[in-house]
């Protein structure tokens, strides 16, 4: 029951901070220079224009609209994308073609980033201070500080350009063929997995080797079980809360990084459609969007919290 109310009291604060960021996002886009009216209206004279911007509910104040599209989204709607000649269409289809791309692409990234940085921690921490450590621990260093936009490119220009061994746009669905669905995304992958690995792996290293410090981890290496079984039994589990935590908080900065190399590599993920939305002035669809990502963003974060209470017990019981 406890458990059940701190994650209510967290849901609560999350919900409100994407009522927050998502009116705040509104009232930004109203400031930018030009609007819908003027993009997506086609008639010649003032009269059919104005009943045009009032039939796609384009005379409304900012308050009015934001009003209306959060009644439309409680209700399953994310609002119209408006095209040009005044017509409209559902932004929930752009949304159900984009969406899961993005989605994929964390995925991917999440699993091969911890996929290596698990073992580099443990190998890290298990030989800290020694050559092996050092030498990990300097290349990690540099992979965290290195932006992945800027990896992005170069991984580009010198795979995709230079060597020409990988395509460098386009994605490809697994139903067309899981190869080239694979290949098309290596290098977006790879842009955002090695820094992401890079950080996680720091953060475990400094975690065991805290862990290892403990009396019950003495006490279990001095009853002669194995060093390999104590870093995994007693010392890897306690030691990945904070990097359950990490991935959690981190998801937020992969959504923006996701939005950027889906930009670079021209996916056809959510990243596309926000930069269209912010240009095109598409400020009900952009709240749409970005409501999305909160709200995934609340998701993980409430995933995590239930994780790190079933990977160590002893939290469980301990206020937020």
């Amino acid at each position: 029951m406890h458990k059940l109310n701190q994650i209510f009291q967290a849901l609560t604060k999350l919900l409100l901070v994407l009522v927050g960021a998502t009116f705040l996002l509104s009232l930004i886009v109203r400031l930018l220079p030009g609007s819908p009216a003027d993009f997506y209206t086609n008639a010649f004279n003032e009269e059919d224009r104005l009943l045009q911007i009032k039939a796609l509910g384009l005379d409304r104040n900012a308050f009015s609209s934001y009003a209306h599209w959060i009644f439309d989204l409680v209700r399953g709607d994310f609002g119209p994308f408006f095209m040009s000649g005044g017509s409209t269409r559902p932004t929930s289809l752009i949304i159900a073609q984009s969406i899961p791309r993005s989605l994929l692409i964390m995925l991917y990234v999440q699993i091969v980033s911890l996929t290596i940085a698990i073992p580099l921690g443990l190998l890290t921490a298990y030989r800290a201070d020694k050559a092996v450590d050092r030498i990990i621990s300097t290349g990690l260093f540099a992979g965290s500080a290195i932006p992945g936009f800027a990896l992005a490119l170069s991984l580009g220009y010198f795979f995709g350009v230079r060597l020409q061994l990988l395509p460098t746009i386009g994605y490809v669905p697994i139903a067309e063929g899981l190869g080239e669905h694979f290949k098309h995304l290596i290098l977006p992958v790879a842009s955002l997995s090695i820094p992401l690995c890079a950080s996680y792996a720091r953060i475990l290293r400094a975690e065991i080797i805290s862990t290892l410090r403990q009396d019950y981890v003495t006490m279990a290496v001095s009853k002669g079980i194995s060093n390999s079984r104590v870093l995994i039994k007693h010392v890897l589990r306690p030691s990945s809360t904070s990097l359950i935590t990490t991935a959690s908080l981190n998801m937020g900065a992969l959504i923006g990084g996701t939005v950027i190399i889906d930009q670079i590599f021209a996916l056809g993920g959510l990243g596309q459609q926000i930069t269209f939305a912010i240009f095109a002035r598409q400020y009900i669809a952009l709240q749409s969007y970005i409501a999305l990502i909160a709200i995934a963003f609340i998701l993980f974060t409430v995933l995590a919290d239930l994780l790190i209470g079933v990977v160590d017990p002893r939290t469980r019981n301990r206020n937020v």
